[in-house]
């Protein structure tokens, strides 16, 4: 695909658009980012949420830039917590999302009377990553996760994970507590959501865990798959055993469901009165549109064939409206 070239690239834009703004476009018939824009269109459209689904929303706008120079669509990546916080107080127009919405979260929109669609753009994988040097570690089963990550955990050494492991300290990383990627990785591994250990490098960075991990022998970290990919140079995906045997998070086994339990849906949330915009629908349609195209540029795993049809009806239904 060259995405890894495509997302390194993409880094500096990515840079400027969280402080500029990415500048984003498209006509009100939701044309594709190739096609012809409405020079009409204008405004700023504001996005915040997921910093696993903020890459796919940043190269959406990208994407759709070239046709109305006159629409700025700015994206934030305080996490998916962090995001519906914000999108529920109204300050935003579409939310990113790693996990669907929670019924607090729920709550709290219905109070400002802030109607919304949940639209999956794409397939996600969560990765377990070690350090490249690490040559003990293959594959790990639930249980072993749990120990490691688990509230209250005493795991200080890879020896305390496996008795035939070294005893080597054990430097762990990972998303902060507003992520949906920590979310959804401590109710799968830990039975909870939010149940963890406190005791980890945590930060809402995945490139903070890039260069923890990649920086010590000892170090171990989760968070997108996308990032595994990208940095596969400095550090080494671990295998799950969900039960049914080692497995590695790709394509195949996400899309496959056989990468269990650590793989996920991913979401945009735009609200229905943002949608009465043209700006905001022409993205939202060129976004839905392309999702296989932005989700293999952006290194993450596309839609099935049924899930986009899924989104396509949902973005129908939201133009009808």
């Amino acid at each position: 695909m060259g995405s890894s070239r495509l997302r390194a690239l993409g880094a500096l834009a990515v840079t400027a658009a969280l402080s500029l703004g990415v500048t984003a476009c498209g006509d009100s018939g939701g044309t594709g980012g190739g096609g012809g824009g409405d020079s009409k269109l204008s405004g700023t459209i504001k996005v915040d949420g997921s910093s696993t689904v903020g890459p796919l929303t940043e190269a959406a706008a990208e994407q759709f830039q070239g046709a109305n120079p006159n629409v700025r669509v700015t994206v934030g990546t305080s996490g998916t917590g962090g995001g519906f916080e914000k999108f529920c107080a109204g300050e935003t127009d579409i939310s990113d999302a790693s996990r669907s919405i929670e019924d607090d979260e729920k709550s709290a929109c219905q109070k400002k009377a802030i109607n919304y669609e949940e639209i999956q753009v794409a397939n996600d994988g969560l990765a377990v990553v070690v350090n490249k040097d690490n040559d003990f570690v293959k594959c790990l089963k639930l249980d072993q996760l749990k120990k490691i990550w688990d509230t209250g955990s005493k795991v200080q050494s890879w020896k305390d994970v496996d008795p035939s492991f070294p005893d080597e300290k054990i430097d762990l990383y990972g998303p902060g507590t507003d992520s949906g990627t920590f979310d959804y990785f401590t109710e799968v591994i830990n039975g909870e959501e939010g149940r963890s250990r406190t005791d980890y490098n945590a930060s809402e960075d995945d490139n903070v865990t890039v260069q923890g991990v990649a920086g010590g022998k000892g170090g171990m970290g989760y968070f997108g798959l996308s990032y595994a990919e990208e940095n596969s140079d400095k550090l080494k995906v671990v295998e799950i055993d969900g039960g049914g045997g080692c497995a590695a998070p790709s394509v195949e086994t996400v899309q496959s469901g056989d990468y269990k339990p650590l793989s996920r849906p991913l979401f945009i949330y735009p609200k229905a009165g943002s949608l009465e915009r043209p700006e905001v629908k022409a993205f939202v349609d060129d976004y839905i549109k392309n999702a296989t195209s932005i989700a293999e540029q952006a290194q993450f795993v596309p839609l099935t064939s049924e899930q986009q049809q899924k989104s396509d009806q949902k973005v129908q239904g939201l133009a009808g409206a």
